[in-house]
């Protein structure tokens, strides 16, 4: 249930924060004295609506986003107004007739919100809620278990293939304690041999006494306690304060231990928080947010190798995580955080959207708002070189000459989105 109300709550979030970015638009139009005839939320069919002064205001069926009418965006617009009778492009108060300065202050205004939606929640998460306190070290972590191994290899060794620890084979090495005591990703271990383990320095310790050892494990699972006996094997393993790459492992960075044949992959909730205060969180915001936009970029970078994966992902091969998503699969991801009560998590995911959406949405292709703006600012600058060389003023750019580069860019991102969204219907990621 939990799970269901975090996709609709992330979800509806979403909406809301498209909603506003299309408010930015409209109020900075109607600041400035531009004609606004319609905001909705939602397209297709008209639930309710009303209407105050000149603007029409209201909900349509298909929650999908959202929508603001400025009237005369181009000089080429013949919408005609069924009041008046006179098209968008001949409008006294056509958008286009506006400086260019005030047309990007308008079409930038989106961008600015979502901007704002990404520093103020950002904000709120530092100097309220907190984040996982980063002077927690790897030893203080819960005993939250991540994937489990079938078996054991006693001997450590390091495989040049992989670049990763040397694999065990499950028809010689011994069957792991993990596996006989059908641990799953996610359970949480309480104790070994009737030693409480609250973190993973104390779980080693047992380990090591326990050795070829049958013992007692207790562990919790969807806070249900639930126990069981295992062997645990001696085997090879590094060092509790050994930090290096696999393929620098030396047999002086090994020693003779107990494993349980398990990855600890603790939550974010599982980890102490921390919180800055609203001063301090100022701060911490913005060295996040700077960490964020260079992220936003690599990733943007990244997209083209990415979307074999996805085809392999839909086809049935193992989701990458690192694969784009679309809303469906961000919402999905938040109803698991809003399950798992990880505030922190959730809280950045939603920041790092509306990021990303501002960054997207000045992108220089129409149908982008950054399109407009680039246009605008060539139209100025065309008409300025033509005045300082004594020609006439080429005038607007046709925008009916652009049709095809912009459906052309609508195409491509229709299919990215009508993939993503395949994807996370049919392979979605998980966190669990």
């Amino acid at each position: 249930m939990a799970f269901t109300v975090g996709i609709i709550l992330f979800a509806v979030g979403i909406l809301f924060a498209v909603c506003l970015h299309e408010a930015g638009h409209m109020l900075t139009a109607k600041w400035f004295g531009m004609r606004v005839t319609k905001y909705f939320a939602g397209f297709g069919p008209t639930i309710w609506s009303f209407k105050r002064g000149e603007t029409e205001y209201g909900v349509k069926a298909l929650p999908f986003g959202g929508f603001v009418k400025i009237v005369g965006m181009t000089p080429q617009e013949d919408d005609v107004d069924p009041v008046t009778g006179v098209s968008g492009a001949d409008d006294p108060r056509a958008m286009w007739r506006f400086p260019v300065w005030k047309r990007t202050i308008v079409m930038s205004a989106g961008s600015i919100t979502h901007f704002a939606i990404t520093l103020i929640t950002l904000w709120v998460l530092f100097s309220f809620v907190g984040i996982p306190n980063p002077e927690t070290k790897a030893e203080q972590w819960p005993v939250r278990v991540g994937p489990v191994a079938e078996c054991i290899s006693t001997k450590w060794e390091y495989d040049a293939t992989t670049k990763a620890p040397k694999a065990c084979d499950p028809a010689k090495d011994p069957k792991s304690p993990a596996a006989q005591l059908g641990l799953r990703s996610g359970d949480m271990i309480t104790s070994i041999d009737g030693v409480a383990t609250p973190t993973s320095a104390l779980l080693r310790e047992e380990l090591k006494r326990a050795t070829n050892k049958t013992v007692a494990v207790t562990w919790t699972r969807d806070g249900k306690a639930l126990s069981g006996t295992a062997t645990i094997p001696e085997a090879q393993r590094i060092k509790s304060d050994v930090v290096k790459t696999a393929d620098k492992i030396t047999a002086d960075d090994l020693e003779q231990g107990g494993l349980l044949g398990i990855s600890i992959a603790p939550r974010v909730a599982d980890i102490p928080h921390v919180s800055y205060g609203p001063v301090e969180g100022v701060d911490k915001t913005f060295t996040i947010t700077w960490s964020l936009i260079e992220r936003t970029f690599a990733s943007f970078k990244d997209i083209p190798e990415k979307v074999p994966n996805l085809f392999k992902a839909i086809f049935g091969e193992q989701r990458d995580p690192e694969t784009p998503v679309s809303v469906v699969g961000a919402s999905r991801i938040g109803g698991e955080l809003f399950e798992l009560g990880d505030w922190a998590s959730l809280l950045l995911l939603f920041a790092s959207l509306n990021l990303f959406f501002g960054i997207f949405n000045l992108f220089p292709l129409l149908p982008m708002d950054g399109g407009h703006i680039a246009i605008a600012w060539f139209e100025r600058v065309r008409s300025w070189f033509a005045a300082k060389l004594g020609k006439p003023d080429p005038g607007r750019v046709d925008y009916y000459k652009l049709a095809p580069i912009t459906l052309g860019v609508i195409g491509i991102l229709g299919v990215f989105v009508l993939l993503t969204v395949t994807a996370d219907f049919v392979n979605p990621i998980s966190l669990k």
